[in-house]
């Protein structure tokens, strides 16, 4: 069985402090996909005039600079030409490019072979999360997770992580808005679409605490992953 635990969800559904708290708990390591699509899209930014026309062109940079995942202290962590980019991937000019980068296939092909690479050398086990991991980058993970919350949760989540006030009426409809629209996007792009996997355990957060989602995730684990 392969020693990974893929959580994949929506927007804003809680899917890195949960996977984060996750592999704190077991002693296993945590990779963000999310992070690494970043990485190449800030690379892309960075070094193309048009980083969105070749897929082609996106591939041969990540892989000459080069874009990476580093294992530090249990966290896969993106550098782009030696350098931690942890800080700048999360970025608005970033953000504002990345789901169109993402939907190449070209660089979903990379990124997933480098993230299965980075399992490969982490044999004692792996929570990682994204949108397709369950289904197209790990199908033979020994517990995939579905994560989800209602919109209304899922935009004060994402409020409260930019630390903007989550009771404003107007801000939380335009944030549940701006939700749905990726929702949309995600789950119709014709490559690798946002869906659970068959054999994926559905997880609504909305009423649940972090340390009460992960405790979830933490007891299947711990069956389906015995010793």
């Amino acid at each position: 069985m392969l020693r990974v635990i893929a959580i994949d969800g929506p927007a804003a559904s809680g899917k890195s402090s949960t996977a984060a708290l996750v592999a704190r708990r077991l002693g296993w390591a945590h990779l963000d996909s999310g992070a690494l699509y970043r990485a190449v899209t800030l690379a892309a930014i960075d070094h193309l005039e048009e980083p969105l026309r070749s897929g082609q062109r996106i591939v041969a940079l990540a892989g000459e600079l080069p874009v990476r995942l580093v294992l530090v202290t249990d966290t896969f962590r993106p550098e782009v030409a030696g350098v931690d980019v942890e800080r700048e991937i999360r970025s608005d000019r970033v953000t504002a490019h990345v789901s169109g980068i993402a939907a190449i296939p070209e660089v979903r092909r990379w990124v997933n072979a480098q993230q299965r690479e980075a399992v490969e050398q982490h044999t004692a086990g792996v929570v990682v999360e994204g949108r397709d991991i369950g289904t197209v980058v790990f199908p033979g993970a020994g517990l995939k997770i579905f994560l989800t919350a209602s919109p209304e949760e899922r935009a004060r989540r994402r409020l409260s992580q930019r630390g903007a006030a989550g009771d404003d009426a107007g801000r939380l409809e335009r944030e549940g808005q701006a939700l749905e629209a990726r929702d949309l996007a995600d789950s119709t792009r014709p490559v690798a679409p946002l869906k659970p996997a068959d054999d994926a355990v559905l997880l609504d957060s909305t009423r649940l605490s972090l340390d009460e989602q992960a405790a979830q995730v933490v007891a299947l684990a711990r069956e389906r992953f015995p010793g």
